[in-house]
């Protein structure tokens, strides 16, 4: 078996990545290391879209089921867990594949950052947690429009995690948002990394989110909300997910099944947006058409990589 640089897969949500880089694993002997911030947690498979056991074929994932839903994770945490897999790994001979939809995480793993210095102060993520219940969103988009309007205009005043993210970095740097990541900009690459994404034309891919959906709730996705909801296993990240804050909407009285079910199509629709627009700053990434059969994708990666094609 030969050694191969790390294999970076991604694209938006729904475009087949976790099928692909499964199959991709059984060719070249690798291990998959997930990078996706919900994924993370036990219990939150059906919404998080979580490969079944019988779906991994045997191929063994990585940084998938290790935190309580009532656990907060950070980027940092993720960045150290993912690097010493990754070593762990490659000693053992095996290649490796990180794939998943979370950027930032894929960002923390190929950047030169070091994100043991990112700020964090949970009295202060607590605090602004605590106006946002007392208070609302528009007071604490207010708040970020006054300190950071900069960071305002590139936020939608509904994102209240970034709010409260941008929030955060003021209050603990001084800074206000771009001055505290043009101080944090990557240096160098850790890996000799080859990076894939998938793409899908527009249409196709909103077809195949909503599709997902549907298959979704008919799998269970309102019963596994409600079970961790009414039992209080889902902490305040957790409960930000997709599909879960839906469907907790729902389970409020907020909305009815129905316009929960549009809404989280919608809002899925809109995250597979913004992984794109982010995917296409990546100059070096090879792209690879998803609407292709299974061996064409393969055999292009394969080729790539300079590993033996499939017939």
């Amino acid at each position: 078996m030969r050694s191969l640089p790390l294999i970076v897969l991604t694209g938006p949500t729904a475009s087949g990545k976790t099928s692909l880089a499964i199959e991709l694993a059984l060719k070249i002997d690798a291990e998959i290391v997930s990078a996706d911030s919900m994924q993370i947690y036990k219990m939150m498979d059906i919404g998080t879209a979580k490969p079944t056991l019988e779906e991994r074929k045997g191929v063994r994932h990585h940084l998938i089921d290790i935190l309580e839903p009532t656990q907060n994770f950070s980027v940092a945490e993720y960045a150290k867990l993912a690097h010493g897999t990754i070593e762990d790994i490659r000693a053992r001979g095996k290649n490796v594949i990180l794939t998943g939809g979370t950027m930032l995480y894929i960002d923390s793993v190929v950047s030169g950052i070091n994100f043991e210095t990112t700020q964090n102060d949970e009295s202060v993520r607590e605090y602004l947690l605590n106006l946002y219940r007392e208070k609302g969103k528009d007071h604490l988009y207010n708040m970020l429009c006054e300190i950071d309007s900069f960071a305002a205009g590139k936020i939608h005043p509904n994102n209240v995690k970034r709010v409260i993210r941008a929030l955060e970095i003021n209050l603990l740097t001084g800074k206000n948002k771009k001055e505290y990541e043009d101080s944090t900009k990557p240096n160098k690459s850790f890996y000799n990394e080859i990076y894939f994404t998938l793409e899908l034309d527009r249409a196709t891919l909103y077809n195949k989110i909503n599709d997902r959906v549907d298959k979704m709730v008919k799998d269970g996705l309102v019963e596994e909300v409600k079970y961790l909801y009414t039992n209080n296993l889902l902490g305040q990240t957790a409960q930000m997910g997709l599909g879960y804050k839906e469907i907790i909407c729902y389970l409020k009285g907020i909305a009815t099944l129905d316009d929960a079910i549009r809404i989280l199509k919608r809002d899925t629709r809109r995250y597979a947006k913004r992984q794109i627009t982010w995917q296409r700053r990546n100059k070096r990434a090879i792209r690879i058409d998803a609407a292709r059969s299974m061996s064409d994708m393969l055999n292009e990666i394969l080729q790539e990589v300079g590993y033996e094609t499939i017939n």
